[in-house]
């Protein structure tokens, strides 16, 4: 098992900035691919970014192409998102996971990939 716990979320203005955190515990062997997914109220939800273990490979869904970097100190097994330049509609709740994935199947936004869940921190943005 493995437990994930998120921290870092808050309230900024737009265009502000902020980074979140998830330490993960347990059996962390089971943690070669992470992510960061939110849900905004009344949305289903989506994969923001996902990194393989070594930090090497990384991989992000459009609207946060160039503005959000996922990151992971393996040695800590802590993964970030530094998230920039935000905007009211990055506005949601945001869950970090994992999966005991390999090179072939990782990194990925496919939300039935991932065993394991964090609680979620929340975000909000206002314009």
């Amino acid at each position: 098992q493995v437990q994930l716990v998120e921290s870092g979320g808050g309230s900024v203005q737009a265009g502000g900035s902020l980074r979140l955190s998830c330490a993960a515990s347990g059996d962390t062997y089971e943690t070669y691919c992470m992510g960061w997914f939110r849900q905004a109220p009344g949305k289903e939800r989506e994969g923001v970014a996902s990194i393989s273990r070594s930090g090497g490979e990384t991989y992000y869904v459009d609207s946060v192409k160039g503005r959000f970097t996922i990151s992971r100190d393996s040695s800590e097994n802590t993964l970030y998102l530094q998230m920039n330049s935000l905007k009211p509609e990055d506005t949601a709740m945001y869950y970090c996971a994992a999966f005991a994935g390999t090179p072939y199947n990782c990194p990925s936004l496919r939300l039935g990939a991932y065993s394991y869940w964090g609680q979620g921190t929340q975000v909000t943005v206002s314009s």
